[in-house]
């Protein structure tokens, strides 16, 4: 899967965590990319069936599409986490998760995960 694909689907997460329902424009807005590059990328993403878009142009993870956001939003979230307690601060920590987050393997995440996890909660 492609990082964009990722970062699409994660920004849409992310939106609806903050204001609750999403359109084409928080992306737009979230990504700062052009209205028109957005559409073309919900028709992909719709065609991928990882989002749903109703007759209000609200915009919805499928169940697949949001298995993916979460993995994505879960990864960001713990790497600014174990950058931040290695003393990244904390705008650098934050960017570089989102740069990570996409390739990063899974035994390595969780690998970094269960390794960090007992330091940051003792703290």
């Amino acid at each position: 899967m492609s990082e964009s694909t990722e970062m699409y689907l994660e920004s849409i997460l992310v939106i609806q965590k903050r204001k609750g329902e999403v359109r084409s424009i928080d992306i737009a807005h979230e990504l700062n990319f052009s209205k028109p590059t957005i559409s073309q990328q919900i028709k992909r993403l719709k065609s991928l069936d990882y989002i749903n878009v109703n007759e209000h142009n609200i915009i919805s993870l499928t169940d697949k599409g949001m298995e993916i956001a979460s993995m994505i939003y879960e990864r960001h979230n713990e790497l600014s986490r174990i950058f931040r307690y290695i003393g990244i601060p904390e705008d650098v920590a934050t960017e570089d998760a989102c740069r990570v987050e996409h390739y990063i393997s899974p035994e390595t995440f969780e690998a970094l995960k269960n390794y960090f996890d007992p330091l940051i909660n003792k703290k």
